[in-house]
């Protein structure tokens, strides 16, 4: 993704450029200079794509505080049916920091909790989620970090908590979060909670409506969500989303030194990105491409298994190069890199199982009828049957004239 995902010379490219057939109605736009962002590690990229439009330190490894649960609350979407009934453990009960204060022994369902964690940052409420799904923090923790580096590829974090509370060994980056926060957003039900604005919540201990703590939602046009999070530790840390004309961006800021810097950083990278790039269906799903032949007299066929995205910049016609193997690749102003990936049109071919000669193989093998095919099966049994009566005749006279001259050799004895 980004720095690490810039494409390095590979397959043979193909001399197809299809910037002006997929480009049409590209629009410009007054640009915007890169944000100056102040927190310690920051990155914006757009969601189809997953591609980076602006990094800052994204390798570089920090606390993440609360936004650690946003791998808490999509594998318990997963994991878990929002209709679980969860009892509260006296662990869940006594955890520090932000709660929704739930008492112990208390029953809750697990949609009711995944609002609560993720509105309100119930620590909590994210011990409890975990305690059901694995029995114990530690447990989970596990899962997350399988999670982590199986499924979302993201090989610079390690979780053991499912809140964000601080530990040595609870660190993340801006790029795995980011990684994490797409996946995530691909979920429907992830989507809806971290937009929810406001949510009554009654509890034995507890009665309030929560409000969300991501302000972005109602300081920011298009906001989508996601989370927020601060630990002495860990700074102000926040994960944001926003859609505008079609075109979804996700940002992430670490260590910020004032909850409004992490904002202010935020809608920097969004008004930058959102001013100076956009997205295009490249391939449709199922849409098929034939490439023109090459100097060889070969052409191939190829189509898309799943829709194609392409991020390009503003202002600038991208060029699409379809690679020997299938591989799509974009170049616009700053960014080179591969967009997808097409699969080969299977063609149905005969192939001869038999074969009687040299020069059989060798008319199979250029496009002609198999020795063995239907067709020459057919034109077989037509000449034996055309052959079939000439051959039965001369027998019969052979037969005959053999008698004959038997006979004549019985007389003359």
């Amino acid at each position: 993704m980004g720095q690490r995902a810039l494409l390095r010379a590979g397959a043979r490219v193909f001399a197809i450029v299809i910037g002006m057939t997929v480009g049409s109605g590209w629009a410009s736009a007054e640009s915007v200079q890169p944000p100056a962002v102040e927190s310690e590690a920051a990155i914006l990229i757009e969601q189809r794509t997953g591609e980076a439009i602006f990094v800052k330190n994204g390798d570089e490894r920090l606390y993440p505080a609360s936004i650690t649960k946003i791998a808490t609350a999509i594998l318990a979407i997963e994991h878990a049916s929002p209709d679980d009934i969860v009892t509260v453990s006296k662990t869940a009960r006594g955890e520090e920091g932000t709660r929704v204060y739930l008492a112990e022994g208390e029953q809750v369902t697990m949609e009711k909790l995944l609002y609560g964690m993720m509105l309100n940052s119930g620590n909590d409420a994210a011990t409890a989620i975990a305690e059901h799904i694995d029995g114990t923090k530690e447990k989970f923790a596990e899962r997350m970090n399988e999670f982590m580096s199986g499924d979302i590829g993201a090989d610079d974090t390690h979780f053991v908590n499912p809140s964000g509370l601080p530990d040595p060994d609870h660190y993340t980056t801006a790029y795995d979060m980011a990684k994490l926060a797409r996946y995530a957003m691909n979920n429907d039900t992830f989507r809806r909670i971290v937009a929810t604005r406001t949510m009554p919540w009654a509890g034995l201990e507890w009665t309030s409506t929560l409000q969300n703590h991501n302000r972005l939602l109602t300081d920011y046009p298009g906001a989508t969500g996601i989370k927020n999070g601060y630990t002495i530790a860990a700074g102000n840390t926040l994960v944001g989303s926003a859609e505008r004309d079609g075109m979804s961006l996700i940002g992430v800021v670490l260590k910020a030194g004032s909850k409004e810097k992490a904002y202010a950083d935020m809608k920097a990278m969004l008004d930058y990105g959102f001013a100076n790039f956009a997205v295009k269906l490249l391939f449709a799903d199922g849409e098929q491409y034939e490439r023109p032949a090459d100097e060889m007299g070969a052409a191939s066929g190829w189509v898309a298994s799943a829709p194609i995205w392409g991020v390009y910049s503003k202002g600038e016609q991208p060029q699409v190069e379809i690679a020997g193997d299938g591989a799509v690749t974009l170049s616009s102003a700053g960014l080179r890199y591969e967009a997808g990936r097409l699969s080969a049109v299977k063609k149905e071919v005969a192939i001869s199982s038999f074969t009687k000669s040299g020069s059989d193989n060798e008319k199979a093998a250029a496009g002609g009828q198999p020795a063995n095919s239907s067709g020459s099966r057919i034109a077989a049994w037509a000449c034996l049957a055309l052959l079939a009566p000439a051959a039965v005749f001369a027998v019969v006279r052979l037969r005959r004239r053999r008698d004959k001259n038997r006979a004549s050799e019985r007389c003359d004895g």
